[in-house]
């Protein structure tokens, strides 16, 4: 392994959606610093198996079916 190209490798503390915090070791920021998480494992639905749509916010794919749906492709 080369010496001096590796990022300082320390002890952070991670901060969870619902307050919770625990300390791992990382390369994120400065030692004792912490990492507020915007989504993790107890809100999000893929771990959580809730059930999320997409929606066509404003008729997106009508917008687009409006401004491009009459071109025709070439064969």
């Amino acid at each position: 392994m080369k010496n001096d190209i590796h990022p300082d490798y320390h002890m952070i503390k991670v901060v969870m959606t619902d307050g919770t915090e625990y300390e791992t070791r990382s390369t994120y920021g400065e030692p004792n610093g912490s990492l507020k998480l915007d989504i993790d494992p107890t809100t999000h639905p893929a771990w959580t198996g809730g059930n999320q749509k997409l929606m066509d916010a404003g008729g997106q794919v009508a917008r687009f079916n409006k401004r491009f749906g009459s071109l025709k492709l070439k064969r």
